[in-house]
């Protein structure tokens, strides 16, 4: 049988979207390095970055100003 850990001695990490940190989960245990969020909940609020073409969409058009 394994040695116990504590829950403090498992790895942490910091939520991007929330900032909290979180622990390491055993469902983790094969993409850890992945993970960034820290529930579902976070994963769908987490900041879009605009694609060039929203941010050109976004822009006022470029020209002569009068």
């Amino acid at each position: 049988m394994a040695k116990m850990r504590r829950k403090g001695d498992l790895p942490t990490k910091d939520c991007l979207a929330c900032g909290r940190p979180f622990a390491w989960r055993k469902k983790w245990e094969r993409v850890w390095d992945e993970v960034r969020y820290c529930s579902d909940a976070c994963r769908a609020a987490r900041p879009r970055v605009a694609s060039r073409g929203e941010a050109e969409a976004a822009s006022p058009p470029r020209g002569r100003g009068r």
